[in-house]
Order: C-alpha cells, then structure tokens, then sequence
C-alpha cells in the first residue's frame, strides 16, 4: 500500500507510547504509517487543575483540529480524555484492547500503607489520619476525600515522568494515577499499590483512533485495530457519561466489565468535596447492551444524582 497514514500525537512518552503501538499493528495489517508530533493546551498549562480549563477535549482539541485539516490522517488518544461529544466531521474509527482500568497510589513512605490499610478502608478510622495525597482528578479527589474525609488534596499536573517527578520532590504523602498509564510504558514504581475501592473514569485504560468520516482508508485501516469487548464496555460508559451531562470536570465514574457473558456495571457520583455519593450496581445481559448506559445514567438521577450534579454546575 502506498499511501502512509499519518498519525498525530502528543510528544509526552505515554501518548508516543500509545501512537507507536497502533503504527505496529497498523504495520501488521500491511498499512504504512508516519507519527506527526502536536502539542496540546493541557501538555502546555501544567498548573491549572483540568476542571478549571472550562473546555473539554484539552488533551484532545489540537489534535482534532490537526485531523480536520488534514495535517494528520489518525489520532490516537487515551480515551478518558476525548469528550463526549465527538467534533463534527470526526468518527471513532477504532478502540483497541483496554489495558487496566485501576487506579493506584504511589506512596513516599511505606508505614503509611499499613497505617492507611488502603485495600480495606472500612477497618480504620479515616477521620483520625493525617496526610497529603496530590491528584488533578476532581474525580479521583472526591472518592479519596470520600473516604479520607480529613485528608489534604494537592494539585498534581504534567506528564507521567513530570508527575513521578514532583511526587519524589515534594513533602506529600502520595499521589494518585492511572495504572494503565505508568505500565505501558513501565514506570510503575514498585511503592505503588492498586486502589481496588476507586471506580475509574469512563473509559480509562482504553486507547481511541478517530479520523475524519470521510476519510474511508484511514477509518478501514483503524478498524481492524478494534476490540469488540472493549468498544461494548466503553460504549455503556461513555453513554452514562453523556446521559449525566458530565465531562473530565465532573466527579463521574463509571465502569462495564464481560464476566461470564454477563456485563457487570459499577457508577458513582460525587460531591466534590466527597461528602455526598450516589451509587448504582447492576449486571446486564450481554444481548441487551444498546442502551444501558442511557437507562443506568436515568436510574442514578431517580436516586438522587441530580442534586450533587446540578449543585456542581451552579457551582461553576
């Protein structure tokens, strides 16, 4: 094939990581392919917390706007990041297999994990433990002061390598982070523990591809990269995402497992400041999947969701 599909990425070490893996399995296809480097608004701002951009799609924007002029042909992205709500004249052309969906703790000092007894939080008294945890994640803040009510939050941006980094610098106690991110490119440190009890953003650990919609060979050479377990699962979580009206600034979660032929779903919404959650657990049939995300996302309003999320869109 003659033609060679540019791909666009951010210049951080996980994003070139991700880009790299589907040029390799584009390869594998027999499809040429090229990594054009973009920088995007949230690699250049590392001090605003990602809630207080006020646009969703920091990490993604620039890299839309490269593939709706034509500069790059693919993007890839980490599918957390790409907002709800798609650019017009850009398609999902695939999503590739998930990797972790967890999120952990990399810790400084290791008494704290067994003073804190993260895997088992229920057997300690969160409100007599001090420290000071760094997260950008107002997602991630509001589970962990959900059950660490009296602990301090830091703002933590830039990143893997920068954010490791700063961790290691700085007087706090630990910060949080995506598993999936620090493994693909194996920086997990070994002082890092899985945080089994925080639901993950929608779609985390999942890589996305767009391209333009008219761009047939791109969208046929993406396609074959697809996992059809993974695009289920993120579907359902993207569309309670949606459903909700909620964005990277809105403390959302939610996460769709195949278990036994069964979809198994978790959902939370918080408060931001961790004292109010609202929470639905259900097992679907995977025969009956079109629109649960939608149907789950009504079911958490009837619960009581809709005051925590319209109290935090008054709040804006």
């Amino acid at each position: 094939m003659d033609k060679v599909i540019r791909i666009g990425t951010r210049e951080s070490q996980l994003a070139v990581w991700q880009a790299t893996l589907v040029q390799q399995e584009l390869s594998k296809n027999g499809y040429q392919s090229e990594l054009i480097y973009i920088k995007s608004d949230g690699d250049l701002d590392l001090h605003t917390p990602i809630y207080e951009f006020g646009v969703e799609g920091v990490f993604t924007k620039s890299l839309d706007i490269a593939v709706l002029n034509n500069t790059i042909d693919i993007a890839v992205h980490s599918m957390k990041d790409v907002p709800i709500q798609l650019a017009k004249g850009i398609i999902q052309s695939a999503v590739l297999k998930r990797a972790s969906y967890k999120d952990i703790l990399v810790f400084k000092d290791p008494s704290i994990v067994v003073e804190w007894d993260l895997s088992n939080p229920s057997a300690i008294s969160p409100i007599k433990i001090p420290g000071i945890i760094a997260t950008s994640s107002i997602r991630r803040k509001a589970q962990w002061l959900h059950r660490y009510p009296n602990q301090t939050i830091e703002i933590l941006r830039g990143n893997v390598n920068t954010r490791l980094n700063k961790v290691e610098q700085s007087n706090w106690n630990g910060a949080i982070f995506a598993a999936a991110g620090l493994e693909r490119i194996g920086l997990r440190p070994q002082n890092s523990i899985d945080l089994n009890w925080m639901l993950p953003a929608p779609a985390q650990g999942a890589i996305m591809i767009v391209c333009r919609e008219d761009d047939t060979f791109s969208l046929n050479a993406s396609k074959a990269l697809n996992d059809n377990e993974t695009v289920l699962c993120t579907k359902i979580e993207r569309d309670f995402l949606k459903t909700l009206l909620g964005g990277c600034s809105t403390p959302i979660s939610a996460l769709a497992q195949v278990i036994e032929g069964l979809i198994y779903f978790n959902g939370n919404v918080l408060s931001t400041d961790g004292k109010e959650k609202i929470e639905i657990e259900k097992h679907i049939s995977s025969n009956e999947t079109n629109n649960w995300g939608v149907i789950l996302a009504n079911e958490i309003l009837k619960k009581g969701a809709d005051k925590i999320i319209n109290a935090f869109q008054d709040g804006k």
